[in-house]
């Protein structure tokens, strides 16, 4: 899976276009677009059809706002495309998400990196505030939080138990494993087999677990043939 990374491309998706386009037998792409742009959903359409996108990062309107009205036509667009939303945010536009998750029931929505989880004074209300959107049985947690949140050195053993109170709370087959790629860029703490290799021996996981973090969710969620 390829995702437009908007830090450092904004709204240019020509290069995940052409790798998604140019890796059609086993990757797709994930854009990011700009909810204050009108031609946006446009774009969304057009990526799904003809360049082999299966989903968008979403993130916050130019005023702040994630319950804003380019964002909800962007939700409206993708429900129709039947791909998934990968939702970029804050701790303090959770409360938000919440309003879009109940609003658009049938819009699958992965909740990138947990809202960030990082260690430090935010920590305990990210972690609760992760749990409560669990009850949106549309929202998915993808669980690439260790290696950049954590406040200590590989393991990242401050990060074991909320990680693991996240798929008790989802369930394994609602989370999902990102390899934060390239890994030594955005968690310079670890490499990406060592990021890989926590979730195969370092955590506990149980066979069925590691099955559906590591492989069978992402498969679901955007690999499956479109309805």
């Amino acid at each position: 899976m390829f995702i437009q990374t908007s830090t450092f491309y904004r709204w240019d998706n020509r290069y995940v276009r052409d790798v998604s386009d140019s890796s059609r037998d086993w990757g797709v792409g994930v854009c990011t677009l700009d909810p204050d742009d009108p031609h946006s959903p446009d774009i969304l359409r057009a990526f799904v059809e003809w360049h082999n996108f299966r989903g968008m990062r979403s993130i916050q309107a130019a005023d702040g706002r994630y319950d804003h009205p380019g964002v909800r036509d962007l939700w409206s667009q993708a429900t129709e495309l039947g791909i998934v939303i990968n939702s970029l945010i804050p701790l303090q536009a959770a409360d938000e998400l919440a309003t879009l998750l109940g609003e658009f029931p049938n819009l699958r929505v992965v909740l990138d990196h947990c809202l960030s989880l990082t260690a430090g004074p935010y920590f305990d209300a990210t972690v609760a505030k992760v749990l409560e959107l669990a009850r949106f049985p549309n929202l998915y947690a993808k669980l690439t939080f260790l290696g950049s949140g954590s406040g200590q050195r590989y393991p990242f053993e401050d990060m074991h138990e909320p990680l693991k109170r996240f798929i008790d709370a989802y369930g394994p087959e609602r989370c999902v494993w990102g390899s934060d790629f390239p890994t030594e860029l955005w968690c310079p703490k670890v490499d990406y087999a060592g990021h890989l290799r926590l979730f195969q021996e370092g955590l506990g996981l149980s066979p069925s677990e590691q099955s559906a973090i590591l492989g069978d969710t992402a498969q679901k969620l955007w690999f499956d043939p479109l309805d």
